[in-house]
């Protein structure tokens, strides 16, 4: 199973960005719901995960779908906890964005711990300072983490 999901993740990556998206609303009808965890630590580090399925890079940061009938704050509880084996404490709502046919929501929590990986899809779990983000993360998030933490990024 781990090799498929590695090849599957591999190839997804190769896809171009219109691609991925045709096969996203292909299976996804009428709109896709997704949560994002900005996740802090006790020394005001940052939860980032390299994860196989994201394009570029693959650091990022954490979250995943919501499932039918799920409530946001539940899914970025599962979302984490299945990815990383950690409990939030300190949910509270950051933004509700939308773009074309998907909402994305975003809460700012706190956690305590390692982490340790928890899904195929996760190749790491890091802890850092929201300064010493990767550079080849995703543009749209380390703008969101400058904006939050008034970090060098």
């Amino acid at each position: 199973m781990g090799f498929v999901l590695s090849t599957i993740g591999n190839s997804w990556k190769l896809l171009p960005s219109w691609a991925r998206l045709r096969i996203t609303r292909a299976t996804q009808h009428k709109f896709t719901a997704s949560v994002v965890g900005i996740i802090t630590n006790e020394k005001g580090e940052l939860l980032l995960l390299d994860h196989l399925l994201r394009p570029a890079s693959g650091w990022g940061l954490p979250g995943g779908f919501i499932n039918p009938g799920e409530q946001p704050e539940a899914a970025i509880r599962r979302e984490i906890r299945e990815e990383t084996g950690l409990e939030l404490t300190d949910i509270t709502l950051y933004r509700v964005r939308t773009l074309k046919r998907h909402v994305e929501i975003l809460f700012m929590a706190r956690s305590t711990g390692v982490g340790v990986i928890g899904s195929r899809e996760i190749k790491e779990i890091r802890w850092c300072h929201p300064n010493d983000i990767p550079r080849e993360m995703n543009l749209d998030q380390q703008f969101l983490i400058h904006k939050i933490f008034q970090a060098d990024v």
